[in-house]
């Protein structure tokens, strides 16, 4: 639980007097662009990283007096990975058991376990180095597991992965879940905090914009559907204008954006009809279901990856 809590640098104030709680087996979610305040978020939350002002509380305790306690029972998947890639496999899950000197019998169990979660029993005798991408993630996650952790916390999961290595990764949190495990996970990937997340909060500027499940943020902040429009360059102001004519709710609106214009409307293909109807031409056009990038563009005037 946090309240007011606040991240300074000098002058610069990186979170700016936010309050949050976390149940017990939640799966909550910072969403929010690169420097928003997430990572600093995350690193006060794991006790390596002093509040500059306010109050938090993890599992019960006061990080800046009980530190090396509450970091016991956390895990922590970095941004980066710190993975030692001159080392197997095996080895970089048995030393860092090691550290919370687990014992070696009980250990090898352990290490067998998290190795068949991550799906790499096949690669326990490679070296680090030349794994892909999702794999070094997954093994970072296996290795944040070793001391059973009650909190699990995530700073931008899946960042640099392609998408079918986000899925896997996806499933294998979705089971830690499943398990009791609470997750709290940074992300500026819409996707995926539709995914994972119970409740989310959406960042911008170090402060807290919304709050809520991620259908509860799409209901209140957007419409059910989008009517995505490109024209040619240099003609998506004065369509938009135009377009404007096309919508009619009370919560319909008109987004120009630089590379498209977006109806925010109840039905997408009538939209669209009605756009062609006052002979507007667009280069293409789809509809799809609104999201929380639609919901984050409507609140910050911004895209989730400006």
């Amino acid at each position: 639980m946090a309240q007011g809590l606040t991240k300074s640098f000098g002058t610069f104030t990186a979170v700016d007097g936010i309050d949050f709680a976390v149940e017990r087996g939640e799966a909550f979610g910072f969403l929010g662009p690169n420097g928003a305040g997430k990572s600093s978020t995350m690193r006060m939350i794991g006790c390596v990283a002093p509040i500059t002002a306010g109050t938090l509380r993890i599992l019960g305790m006061n990080p800046v007096t009980d530190g090396p306690r509450i970091r016991a029972r956390l895990g922590v998947v970095p941004q980066q990975d710190t993975l030692d890639i001159e080392m197997t496999v095996r080895e970089n899950l048995y030393i860092y058991g090691r550290y919370f000197g687990m014992p070696r019998a009980e250990l090898k169990a352990k290490v067998d376990a998290l190795l068949e979660f991550a799906q790499l029993t096949d690669r326990a005798k490679s070296t680090v180095d030349p794994l892909s991408g999702g794999m070094k993630r997954r093994l970072t996650i296996a290795r944040s597991l070793i001391n059973d952790p009650e909190i699990l916390l995530l700073d931008e999961p899946t960042t640099g992965l392609d998408p079918q290595a986000r899925h896997v990764l996806w499933d294998r949190l979705y089971r830690l879940k499943q398990d009791g495990v609470t997750l709290v996970l940074t992300t500026h990937y819409m996707d995926e905090a539709e995914q994972l997340c119970d409740r989310l909060v959406v960042m911008d500027g170090g402060r807290f914009v919304a709050e809520g499940s991620p259908r509860s943020l799409i209901a209140d902040h957007s419409t059910r559907e989008v009517a995505e429009l490109r024209f040619a360059p240099g003609a998506n102001a004065d369509a938009a204008v135009a377009l404007a004519a096309a919508i009619s709710g009370d919560r319909e609106r008109v987004e120009a954006l630089p590379d498209r214009v977006l109806l925010y409307v109840s039905d997408g293909e009538a939209a669209l009809r009605r756009a062609h109807h006052l002979g507007l031409s667009p280069v293409s056009s789809l509809v799809r279901r609104s999201t929380l990038e639609d919901v984050f563009l409507r609140l910050t005037g911004r895209s989730l990856i400006d």
